[in-house]
């Protein structure tokens, strides 16, 4: 069964085995800061409006209520993210699930599992360099910058693409030699021909008429699990009620996003992206609400993760499925 993926993942294979050289006990054990607070630090794939509420809970001080010292750090990408939590330098890991996919099948023992789900669908947005009445057609001769290879991004991408009869490959050129992190740089400096990106980043670009948001490649995919959080099984089992107050923490904020305006929401955020202005904050989150990228609650669907691996497949990244149960926990999650 571990040897399903048809293309093995080198991505994850060079780390794991200096990963668990440097992996330890103890850095699966909460760290206490004063007395009842506990000490969590969280790697998230990238800093984007795309995850409204959880922010939402960190400025309006969940976390500090549920007895968590938060630490948020940015992992530029879910390898990163991945190889953060399984060599111990950080508790908990905001990505894909795909990562969670592909250290099971690499066969980690300790390998994560995803505890919530945040985000429901893609929340990244084709950009082009000028305004066009677009029509996913425009795209074929063309070079989009996608993301990397076998991350959710870039494999909803050719998802989405392939039911508009547009054949990776063949009818259009999906670069995923460029970094998560520095797809709108490599954009703004003449690669491609259009670039997907997530908010802020996509509207300050088109603020800055160096591109236009076209379309939104979520709309088009149908619901992805596409972000969520995971912990290796030891850190897990070690701190069950911490990660039950963290969930708790996350399901407030997400709560308080579906029952606040979109220029409420922006104020709270702000701290979050000082860069950025109310206006543009308020547009981003509409834009989001718009395409219905948060979940109801932080429990992962079996028929969601199914979809996930779909796209896998249809990407060539997996040839042999994975049990839901073999990768999700919602036990965390209050009922």
């Amino acid at each position: 069964m571990k040897n399903g993926m048809r293309r093995k993942s080198s991505l994850y294979a060079s780390i794991l085995i200096l990963v668990i050289l440097l992996c330890n006990i103890s850095a699966c054990n909460n760290t206490q800061v004063n007395g009842n607070t506990s000490k969590i630090t969280l790697c998230e794939v990238t800093h984007s409006v795309f995850y409204a509420p959880l922010y939402a809970a960190i400025e309006l001080g969940y976390f500090d209520d549920a007895g968590i010292d938060l630490e948020l750090v940015n992992g530029g990408g879910a390898d990163k993210v991945m190889t953060a939590v399984i060599s111990g330098q950080a508790d908990i890991g905001f990505a894909g699930p795909e990562a969670c996919i592909y250290t099971y099948l690499e066969g980690q023992k300790d390998y994560p599992k995803v505890f919530g789900q945040l985000t429901k669908r893609d929340g990244s947005f084709i950009i082009g360099r000028e305004k066009q009445d677009f029509s996913w057609e425009n795209l074929k001769g063309t070079t989009i910058l996608g993301g990397r290879k076998g991350g959710v991004p870039e494999m909803t991408l050719e998802y989405v693409l392939k039911a508009h009869n547009i054949i990776p490959g063949k009818d259009i050129d999906v670069d995923t030699s460029v970094q998560f992190n520095m797809m709108a740089g490599a954009f703004t400096g003449g690669a491609g021909d259009y670039v997907t990106l997530f908010e802020p980043t996509a509207t300050e670009l088109e603020l800055s008429g160096e591109g236009f948001v076209l379309a939104s490649v979520g709309e088009e995919s149908g619901e992805i699990p596409y972000t969520a959080f995971f912990a290796s099984q030891i850190y897990m089992n070690n701190n069950t009620e911490l990660i039950r107050s963290f969930v708790s923490a996350v399901t407030k904020g997400l709560t308080w996003v579906q029952n606040s305006d979109s220029s409420e929401i922006a104020k709270v955020l702000q701290a979050q992206f000082p860069d950025t202005s109310l206006e543009v904050l308020s547009q981003v989150v509409e834009r989001y609400r718009d395409i219905d990228a948060w979940n109801d609650s932080l429990i992962m669907k079996k028929e969601s993760f199914d979809r996930l691996q779909d796209v896998m497949e249809e990407a060539g990244e997996l040839n042999q499925r994975v049990e839901f149960e073999a990768i999700v926990d919602n036990t965390m999650v209050p009922k």
